[in-house]
């Protein structure tokens, strides 16, 4: 018997080192070859890493949200034959020697915290009063404390509900001694005890591993290099939607239905034609702006995972169908965690939108190294005055981000005027 030890991949893409997001096998698992044994992210991608050989599992090297290195020991192997690490080398320790999950929420149970301290001195309390002021049931359900309003104002400030708290003043009235006792026993019940309700104290840490660290970073990055502004729109997109919905009953049987999203593409298309600034990226360390004659359209995608960006490759040479279906395609892909290292780079112009929960204005981050983002809020039913009428049109804000240092704000404005031209006359939309 011998031992295998496989090292972490070189990805390509100059790439010099990955996150281990998860383990597919653990110590002492029997593996065969083409198995996938774990699987790491680059900046763009989770690339699952297959077992080149049969064995028995002897030792993982890294645990689960742990950044290594490309050449670094993945995992060790125990094989027929001689292996292909000498018995000296065979003896080294690796970095794990069992297999780590990722790592799991942990909760903390805080203590209940102390009983309030009060601030003021409280007060001797003769015996007579003690005795009178002695823990019992204060007064019956319905039945309002009575108390003066610096008695209620300081028993708001100590947290003491004056439901509980029996009076020894005239016809069961609080006073501040009572109060100074009710505390003094440590019985300090605070409001909405007797609904049931309590504190909670519990805290969960999660660990930020996987996709949603390189989320993270990314916006991150994209915040602190990019100087954003935002332009904000409203359209009138109810000869749009009308549009919409006949093209869907004419051909939704035979082509799929259409949502926004497809016509909005196609408004992108054409407005970078005359704003070719936009349609491009920016790598600020060598001081390049590149602008594209193709229109790769990068769709922001909510997944299980997080957020992803699956990139509609030349949106420009695609109808609204074609690029509904290959955004539908792309979409769910990204959702089931199968979209490729291709399908998720290369964009050179992205479109946000949260549909229905689109709100009123968003302020979207953009995705670098490109220079601007469409955001898409949601549509809604407006009344609007057309022609000195009032008239009920549906409108649609876009909430567009740019990149400040290539992007001036006339042109920024200017460009978010001619996709409102294009979608507020669709017809436009066909006319090249």
């Amino acid at each position: 018997m011998g031992i295998h030890v496989i090292k972490m991949p070189d990805i390509g893409e100059g790439i010099a080192e990955v996150e281990l997001v998860a383990w597919n096998v653990k110590v002492g698992d029997v593996i065969t070859e083409d198995q996938v044994m774990a699987d790491v992210m680059t900046d763009k991608a989770t690339i699952e890493i297959p077992s080149p050989v049969n064995g028995k599992v002897l030792a993982l090297g890294g645990a689960a949200g742990q950044v290594m290195a490309v050449g670094s020991e993945l995992i060790r192997i125990e094989v027929e034959g001689a292996g292909n690490v000498d018995a000296n080398t065979a003896a080294a320790p690796v970095a794990v020697a069992a297999p780590i999950a990722a790592p799991a929420p942990v909760v903390v149970e805080k203590p209940n915290p102390a009983p309030a301290v009060v601030s003021k001195s409280i007060n001797a309390i003769t015996p007579s009063k003690a005795a009178a002021s002695a823990p019992a049931a204060a007064r019956s359900n319905g039945e309002k404390p009575i108390a003066s309003p610096a008695v209620r104002r300081r028993a708001w400030d100590l947290g003491v509900e004056l439901q509980f708290v029996a009076g020894t003043g005239a016809a069961g009235r609080i006073t501040h001694e009572d109060l100074d006792a009710f505390v003094a026993r440590g019985s300090t019940p605070i409001a909405n005890v007797s609904s049931g309700y309590r504190e909670l104290h519990e805290e969960t840490a999660i660990p930020v591993i996987g996709l949603r660290r390189k989320i993270a970073q990314k916006m991150q990055d994209a915040k602190r290099r990019i100087p954003h502004f935002s332009y904000v729109e409203e359209v009138d997109v109810t000869e749009l939607e009308a549009l919409r919905t006949q093209l869907n009953q004419k051909y939704g049987k035979e082509r799929g239905k259409l949502s926004l999203l497809p016509l909005l593409m196609r408004a992108v298309v054409l407005a970078v034609r005359d704003y070719p600034q936009i349609n491009a990226r920016y790598d600020d360390e060598a001081g390049v702006v590149t602008q594209f004659a193709a229109v790769h359209l990068g769709i922001a995608a909510q997944t299980p995972a997080g957020l992803m960006v699956p990139v509609v490759r030349h949106a420009e040479a695609r109808d609204l169908w074609g690029n509904a279906n290959e955004m539908g395609r792309l979409a769910e892909a990204a959702r089931i965690g199968k979209a490729t290292r291709e399908e998720l780079s290369g964009s050179t112009i992205t479109i946000s939108s949260l549909g229905a929960l689109g709100g009123i204005v968003s302020t979207p981050v953009i995705n670098s190294p490109e220079v601007a983002i469409i955001g898409v809020n949601k549509m809604v039913e407006r009344p609007m005055i057309r022609n000195g009428q009032v008239v009920a049109r549906k409108m649609m804000n876009l909430s567009s981000s740019f990149d400040h240092r290539v992007v001036d704000g006339m042109d920024a404005a200017q460009f978010i005027q001619t996709i409102r031209g294009y979608l507020e006359c669709p017809a436009t939309l066909f006319i090249d």
